[in-house]
């Protein structure tokens, strides 16, 4: 059971301070809110095509960026070429790169395709509802990078993409993979 996204797709983050808090949804953070399940980000996970399921602990040790995007949404694909060639240069020395699709069930059917033809070599899955809730927890849009360090703490998110924003990836990449 996957939650729907309704991301707006932009390149830049909204801030309207004017919003009155509702307790109706998550609060707005600068950090991801713990779970209410009570779980550990570690615990959370996604399910491959295959039905796998991946949890966030199998990928300690290893530098991972979770990529949330939608085969629809331009600014995710233009960021896909940069973590493309980023799983081709740094999968030897520890970087691991999972595609969370958060489009929608009509758009799961159509990442074959769009894997095909952005030649996108890393995992692609869809995320449970609670890792969405997690990490997305006070911004839907759509594309977010997260990058973590070997021991899973974050190092670097990123909500949407600019052209700039590539080298703040590599650099983030570079720099967690540098530490041990």
């Amino acid at each position: 059971c996957v939650t729907t996204l309704l991301a707006s797709c932009t390149g830049s983050e909204s801030n309207d301070s004017k919003n009155t808090p509702t307790l109706t949804g998550p609060p707005s953070t600068t950090f991801p809110m713990p779970p209410v399940s009570g779980k550990s980000l570690g615990e959370l996970g996604w399910q491959l095509a295959d039905g796998q399921r991946n949890q966030f602990s199998q990928y300690k040790g290893s530098v991972l960026i979770l990529d949330f995007y939608a085969t629809w949404c331009l600014p995710c694909r233009k960021s896909i070429p940069l973590l493309v060639e980023l799983q081709q240069t740094y999968r030897d020395k520890g970087l691991r790169i999972v595609g969370l699709n958060v489009g929608g069930p009509e758009d799961w059917p159509k990442v074959t395709d769009f894997a095909r033809e952005l030649k996108i070599g890393y995992t692609l899955a869809v995320p449970e509802n609670e890792l969405s809730s997690f990490l997305l927890s006070d911004s839907q849009e759509i594309p977010q990078t997260f990058v973590f360090d070997r021991e899973g703490r974050i190092t670097r998110r990123l909500i949407g993409f600019k052209d700039a924003d590539a080298e703040l990836i590599r650099k983030a990449v570079e720099a967690a993979l540098q530490e041990k």
